[in-house]
């Protein structure tokens, strides 16, 4: 990963990255992602440009996307899924809607979730990312 990153470097490219997430889980299965590559050319002085969730311009295309389905729905009739803390979460507490983390995904060992979050743990895990999600559930089935 790093030659092809120094080279882009090197020649001063951009690395526009859609999808924030450092990483995802598929299945069972637990995955880089984009994140981790535009991260690691960041890191190495590269300009990475982010696009995703918890960006604003991702929010600003829903929103244009929900109005063009139903107009004007306010922001207070919006809810943002997600089992990403510093992406899904953390981009509905920038954008001012609310939330539901779903803690059975990428904090489920965190949150010691197994049908529902261990209130404790939930408690001292997004204390500890210092993001405070509306809502949260184990999972959605």
């Amino acid at each position: 990963m790093r030659v092809p990153l120094l080279y882009a470097k090197q020649k001063g490219l951009k690395l526009l990255c859609a999808n924030p997430d450092i990483i995802v889980d598929r299945g069972d299965k637990r995955e880089w992602c984009a994140g981790a590559v535009a991260q690691a050319y960041s890191e190495m002085g590269g300009i990475s440009l982010y696009f995703g969730k918890p960006h604003a311009p991702i929010y600003d295309l829903a929103r244009r996307r929900l109005s063009a389905i139903r107009p004007n729905i306010p922001d207070d009739r919006i809810l943002a899924i997600g089992d990403g803390i510093t992406t899904d979460i953390q981009g509905a507490i920038g954008e001012g809607i609310d939330s539901l983390f779903i803690t059975g995904g990428l904090a489920a060992k965190e949150t010691v979730t197994v049908t529902q979050p261990d209130p404790e743990k939930l408690s001292q895990y997004v204390l500890e990312k210092q993001l405070d999600p509306t809502f949260s559930i184990g999972f959605l089935r």
